[in-house]
């Protein structure tokens, strides 16, 4: 079987690919499978000394600064060290582009993917990707790790939000279609950016949800939940693709090599590369070297090496150990030939060799508005309107008095979620461009409604209505899983105290998954499931005002009971099913 991903090769580019594989040595061989993280760099011109095939920076890890032209000013300083090698061969610089370019100050930041899988527009996804590809390649960076395919099955899972649904079908579609807005299309000779399907394979099935756990099910549901959205992402001509933590039935991803290569490669026939995750390969074995062999015959291609605080092990050890593995007969040169011509046809198809930077010039397009523009257009097709008693919705523009609850409505961190400048995302003006609810209601309304704000209800008791924002705290990896489900006391208390007012109340909820919603549902006229819609809140402005109706549908079953999360649980009695959403007769008044 040939992959599209590869057939766009012409057969002087294949030629080129070969000859550069006849010169390599083996130690260039090993430096092309070798990707380390900019923090963990002990000497910069290792890059060149080493013939490094990658570079990401990853998590917390950042240039100086998070400015535009410092990034691209990084990239560029490690590409040019990767063209002083021997044999001049360019770098894959990589970032976690996972909702947008979302490391970067002023970059625009999309909604997570379960927002993206309430749109169930795949046109818009794809568009979302081309501007993603379009900051990206503005900083001279190539490689996202993203899409996701995740099919989140329990929404305890810290990572759900970066899941676009429960139903593998929809997560295919919408996957396929951010693959081809990064790259461009799978018959497209050269790809604009290159996309990295994660996490193969099965990381949203894990028992209960654990992070890097263990999904437990046979091999026929493993195909036609978890498998299914990767033989999308592969027609659609995916580039690279990243293992996963997690073990099926006890067994490790990073060292299965039916699922890798029998499966993945063989059967699949994708003829991209496997990169492991974050020191994932050393969950394998506490024997390093042990480690690197299983991984490497496995049929991962490219090793993930950040040397942070718990992680002993380095790039240096890794080429060392890799190279006895071969030299030792453990690990077969083959194998080893095989993963080089995969990362080396990936840089041909990216027109690295011919292009290795990116012209300064695009630095304006990070944040433009016009793709300010495409996020909006995300958030106003995001939102599931689940409640609407009395017609409440949509408000008016000429409202006598608006009064804005709770934290999250004037604080673009909530807003935006994990993954958004840190790792982890945090609260407040995580960066310089954006627009909260508040501003957002404020920029909306007519000249004589007067618009208040207060993270109680002090002020807000005259009002003609109550909107109250609530939130998760962001999360993302690891932090973000979560036993219990319900929203807080703290939060249904605001919500209470809004509803003893008399007022009418709207509820809008920043959530990364379905919450427990407990006494506030009641205690709701309205409810909308806004998600994490990252920088663009007037788009939620312009659904509860009216400006654009909401058709915005759930992505993933809505639980209501605490023991029955899984989504084949939740199904049989939901508190909402999925596909759930409700709409406006009429426009704005």
């Amino acid at each position: 079987m040939v992959c599209l991903a590869v057939s766009g090769l012409a057969a002087g580019e294949e030629k080129r690919v070969e000859d550069l594989l006849r010169q390599m040595t083996l130690q260039e061989k090993l430096g092309q499978m070798t990707q380390v993280d900019l923090g963990a760099l002990k000497d910069r011109t290792d890059i060149a000394r080493l013939g490094l095939g990658s570079v990401l920076c990853g998590g917390n890890t950042d240039p100086e600064n998070n400015e535009p032209a410092t990034w691209r000013r990084t990239v560029v300083q490690c590409q040019q060290l990767a063209l002083q090698s021997r044999l001049g061969i360019p770098l894959l610089f990589g970032v976690d582009a996972v909702h947008g370019h979302n490391n970067v100050l002023g970059a625009v930041i999309f909604p997570h993917q379960i927002g993206l899988g309430a749109t169930r527009n795949p046109r818009l996804v794809e568009e979302t990707a081309r501007v993603t590809a379009r900051e990206m390649l503005a900083t001279g960076i190539h490689w996202a790790f993203a899409p996701c395919l995740a099919v989140a099955q329990d929404p305890r899972w810290g990572r759900t939000y970066e899941s676009y649904s429960d139903d593998p079908e929809l997560v295919g579609q919408l996957g396929a279609a951010a693959v081809r807005g990064l790259q461009g299309g799978a018959r497209v000779r050269t790809w604009r950016a290159l996309a990295c399907a994660k996490h193969y394979l099965g990381d949203g099935g894990t028992t209960e949800g654990v992070d890097q756990g263990n999904t437990e099910c046979d091999e026929a549901t493993l195909r036609r939940v978890h498998l299914a959205p990767y033989r999308e992402a592969i027609r659609a001509g995916v580039g690279s693709l990243m293992a996963s933590y997690s073990s099926w039935n006890g067994v490790k991803l990073h060292g299965h090599r039916y699922l890798l290569t029998d499966v993945l490669k063989g059967e699949l026939g994708f003829e991209g590369f496997v990169v492991s995750d974050w020191a994932a390969i050393d969950q394998l074995s506490p024997n390093y070297k042990e480690a690197i062999e299983r991984a490497i015959t496995a049929g991962v291609d490219m090793v993930m090496i950040p040397n942070g605080p718990g992680q002993p092990n380095n790039y240096l050890e890794f080429l060392r150990l890799l190279a006895e593995l071969v030299n030792e007969g453990r690990v077969a040169e083959s194998r080893i030939d095989d993963a080089v011509r995969r990362i080396l046809r990936t840089k041909v198809r990216l027109g690295l060799f011919e292009r290795p930077m990116t012209p300064e010039g695009l630095l304006s397009r990070v944040g433009a508005p016009e793709h300010r523009a495409v996020a909006r257009q995300c958030v106003r097709e995001s939102l599931v309107l689940l409640k609407n008693e009395r017609g409440l919705l949509p408000l008016s523009k000429r409202a006598r008095h608006i009064h804005l609850v709770g934290q999250a409505a004037d604080d673009l961190g909530l807003q935006c979620g994990g993954w958004t400048i840190s790792w982890q995302g945090s609260t407040g003006a995580v960066t310089r461009a954006g627009t909260t609810l508040l501003q957002a209601v404020r920029s909306t309304v007519g000249p004589r409604t007067r618009v208040t704000y207060s993270r109680d209800l002090a002020g807000g008791t005259a009002a003609d209505v109550i909107v109250v924002v609530l939130a998760e705290p962001p999360y993302a990896e690891m932090m973000g899983d979560r036993k219990d489900l319900s929203l807080s006391a703290e939060q249904l208390g605001l919500v209470r105290e809004a509803r003893a007012s008399g007022r009418p109340v709207v509820t809008v909820l920043y959530s990364g998954r379905p919450l427990l919603l407990g006494s506030a549902w009641e205690d709701s006229d309205a409810f909308v499931a806004a998600w994490l819609p990252g920088t663009e809140g007037q788009g939620i402005a312009d659904v509860l005002f009216g400006d654009a109706r909401p058709t915005g549908r759930l992505p993933r079953v809505w639980p209501k009971d605490p023991r029955h999360l899984r989504s084949s649980e939740a199904a049989a009695d939901p508190m909402f099913p999925r596909g759930f959403g409700l709409t406006y007769r009429t426009r704005g008044r």
